[in-house]
């Protein structure tokens, strides 16, 4: 039996928070979600997808999205989300790692999450070559309290846990 070592194991949490923007479209974990803002941001603003980037990046302490993909850079504006999600698999699977599994909150007052949940799990499950039971995607509101309870944004927070790829 293999004896699993800090180094095969490695975790990271991500945060990210977009405000509501007007005459944009609602793009979450990939899919554009009928309602009447979108959020404001650089890139297609995607807080899911880039919280879970900034969880990836975090176990492979190697910074956080915004170094990767800077908001100066004319490339990634308006750009999908679900392509630097793609980088950032990329990058787990040059380190040797693969995605163990994926746990990823949206907190929102609305719109209602739940019937986009599955499409959300299947994109990035698609994106970063995993199974669809290794991500895990809820949605919860504030109760009204804070930025989010006001209506003013959604935010996202997620983990990820990452092992080592057998060697061949």
């Amino acid at each position: 039996m293999k004896t699993t070592t800090a180094l095969d194991i490695r975790v990271g949490i991500g945060l990210d928070v977009h405000p509501f923007a007007e005459g944009r479209p609602l793009v979450l974990g990939g899919v554009q979600i009928p309602f009447k803002r979108g959020l404001q941001g650089h890139s297609d603003a995607d807080v899911l997808l880039h919280a879970i980037a900034d969880a990836l990046l975090g176990a492979l302490a190697l910074g956080d999205i915004g170094q990767h993909f800077p908001d100066s850079d004319p490339a990634y504006r308006g750009i999908s989300s679900l392509v630097l999600l793609e980088k950032v698999g990329q990058l787990v699977g040059e380190h040797s790692y693969v995605v163990n599994n994926l746990d990823a909150v949206i907190l929102a007052e609305a719109p209602k999450m739940a019937p986009y949940i599955p499409e959300m799990r299947a994109k990035i499950a698609r994106v970063l070559d995993c199974g669809v039971e290794q991500v895990s995607v809820k949605a919860t509101t504030s109760e009204r309290l804070g930025f989010v309870g006001r209506g003013e944004g959604i935010a996202a927070l997620a983990t990820a846990s990452l092992i080592r790829r057998e060697s061949a």
